[in-house]
């Protein structure tokens, strides 16, 4: 084996040496070259292929300088398109996935000197949205393709459609039925009234079932079997008459236990209650103009348990908070916040489920299940009382008086 060979023992210490990523300030853009110490990259800049590199950056260094920028920016934004799809994601977390490439554009070699800088110009540019929080840097992607926008406009039109279509039927239902009600009228009991007081009351008993037999009996010589013959023609008859009665006993318990039944309206009341109640519910729970109370303690004892109005929602779980009693204005995300459930007869909103968007008076606060029972104010279901929702889907609504 060669002394420069390719399995001599040093020559597989410098490939472990070289696997994973190196020091920053020991590689070499132009030349894509990274170095392990100080020693290598000192030797690598005296090289003859290093000082031609050198003269070919020198004589048009801005451009150089604008292609190594823009490859950084397209590769950092593919990978948040594509890895993070349009979510709000951290960017420094962005900026560890494409560095773990070796062969990745470095930072020092583009216009950008630090993260920050890189991160304010793509919001200004318009290429994400950008927020600054006490974690760091936040970053959404702004998908500007028109035709992902058309295909998200037409889903979410036809989602729309299909729950209006859905909730039109219903109310037809419920209208022909309430019209089928009123046009046959549940029958009342009314006083007996009589305009003249010596007038006779008459009153028509209805007919019998069946002609009841005239028995005759004659005191003959066969006076005995004529009498037996009458006492079994009395017992079918008496049979006959138990029969009837039972049926229309009966009759009358199926007649009572039908209106036992609930109308149609009420099934299909309790129809659409239970759909809505099965209505899946969406991560973002935030909304303009609620109370809601900070949990996190990152903030300081200052603002752990304090109470604020919401005054913005942006990138669905980011929101800016106004503090009641301190009067500041904080940005916060709204995994640190939590719901405020008032006392009873004050209005609240109610964030998630099928009654979302609607407001409502608090009547019940069921301390036991954690969950509260409201009257609806607002929306196609005003006036309804609903039960049971969590402490979660309702907040205080923040009277500005």
């Amino acid at each position: 084996m060669g002394k420069h060979g390719f399995m001599t023992p040093k020559a597989i210490s410098n490939r472990i040496k070289s696997k994973g990523l190196q020091k920053l300030k020991f590689y070499c853009q132009m030349c894509e070259k990274q170095c392990r110490d100080e020693n290598g990259f000192k030797c690598h800049t005296m090289s003859e292929s290093h000082q031609r590199q050198l003269l070919l950056f020198g004589e048009n260094s801005k451009k150089y300088l604008d292609d190594f920028s823009m490859d950084f920016k397209n590769e950092y934004v593919k990978l948040l398109k594509h890895r993070f799809n349009g979510r709000r994601v951290l960017a420094n977390h962005v900026y560890q996935e494409y560095i773990a490439d070796r062969e990745h554009i470095h930072m020092n070699s583009t216009k950008w000197t630090t993260l920050t800088g890189f991160v304010t110009w793509l919001g200004r540019k318009g290429i994400c949205k950008v927020d600054e929080t006490e974690k760091g840097w936040f970053v959404t992607y702004i998908d500007r393709d028109p035709e992902a926008a058309s295909k998200k406009e037409k889903k979410t039109k036809m989602a729309a459609d299909d729950e209006e279509r859905q909730e039109r039927i219903l109310m037809d239902q419920i209208e022909r039925a309430r019209a089928h009600t009123t046009d046959t009228g549940p029958s009342t009991s009314t006083e007996l009234e009589r305009a003249d007081s010596e007038e006779k009351v008459v009153f028509a008993m209805p007919k019998p079932l069946g002609s009841v037999k005239k028995v005759e009996i004659n005191l003959g010589k066969n006076a005995l079997k004529a009498a037996d013959r009458a006492a079994r023609d009395g017992d079918d008859m008496s049979d006959t008459m138990s029969t009837v009665s039972s049926k229309s006993s009966s009759s009358r318990g199926s007649s009572r236990g039908n209106e036992k039944k609930r109308s149609a309206i009420e099934e299909l009341m309790a129809e659409n209650e239970a759909g809505k109640k099965r209505k899946k519910k969406k991560d973002s729970w935030v909304s303009e103009g609620i109370v809601v109370k900070i949990i996190t303690k990152d903030l300081g004892k200052d603002y752990f348990k304090a109470k604020g109005v919401i005054e913005e929602v942006f990138d669905t779980y980011g929101v800016k908070v106004k503090l009641l009693k301190l009067g500041k204005k904080i940005k916060l995300d709204q995994s640190h916040l939590e719901t405020v459930i008032p006392q009873v007869g004050r209005e609240v909103l109610v964030l998630n489920g099928a009654y979302e968007g609607g407001r409502a008076v608090l009547d019940k606060m069921n301390v036991d299940k954690f969950t509260v029972d409201v009257t609806m104010r607002s929306g196609p279901f005003k006036g309804r009382s609903v039960r049971d929702i969590p402490y979660e889907d309702v907040s205080k609504l923040h009277c500005n008086d």
